[in-house]
């Protein structure tokens, strides 16, 4: 996936902008170019789209799109510290590994990564939405399987909330994907808030409960 070393994120509020907005809390979008939205315009990433869903909805909080093309767990892992300095969020959707696999690097090293990051946002006490992903069947058997059984594992070892694949309703279906096959379009993006919605939900709901 396209690489990219910016550090920069986006604040995708929706109309929850509009001036005097009282926010319950801040939400932030950590991943690679599946959340950053490559290919796509800003307001048509995931990010914004959720934004625009949950204002719409009743639910006041600040969206910030911190994906980054072409990033694999490593990079994420490396800017965190960055990232909670920057935005202090209270619910994290950590969306990330893709690249990982696409390069063939060892699931282990994944794991260890999103080990380091699920226990530092504990440590932070930020409820956490892991969003999973599956492999690429071109990379064998072995590879595939042991890359797509880290995530439910770390998921439960860390109590986070989880969804088994961020990609669900979009992997392989052409008029949802971009000509690359990789990257959702306009349309994919959509089904992907759809799917993703309910687990946002449950992660506002356990950000509530603890308040």
């Amino acid at each position: 996936m396209t690489c990219n070393s910016d550090h920069s994120a986006r604040r995708t509020n929706g109309s929850a902008s509009k001036p005097g907005a009282a926010y319950e809390g801040t939400i932030l979008a950590l991943g690679d170019s599946l959340t950053a939205g490559y290919g796509v315009s800003e307001d048509q990433a995931y990010p914004a789209r959720l934004a625009r869903k949950l204002d719409a909805d009743g639910y006041r909080f600040r969206i910030i799109n911190a994906g980054v093309s072409g990033e694999t767990s490593s990079g994420v892992r490396a800017r965190l510290q960055w990232a909670l300095a920057s935005f202090a969020p209270d619910i994290l959707i950590l969306e990330t590994g893709a690249n990982d696999g696409i390069q063939g690097q060892n699931p282990d090293l994944l794991e260890k990564n999103l080990e380091a990051l699920l226990a530092r946002m504990r440590d932070r006490n930020i409820v956490v939405l892991l969003a999973g992903m599956r492999m690429l069947p071109n990379l064998g058997v072995a590879y595939v399987q042991a890359f797509d059984n880290v995530y439910p594992r770390v998921a439960e070892s860390h109590d986070v909330i989880f969804m088994p694949f961020f990609l669900e309703s979009v992997a392989g279906k052409p008029g949802l994907n971009q000509p690359d096959r990789l990257h959702p379009n306009s349309r994919g993006y959509e089904r992907i808030v759809e799917d993703l919605y309910p687990y946002v939900l449950r992660a506002i709901e356990r950000h509530r409960a603890k308040s």
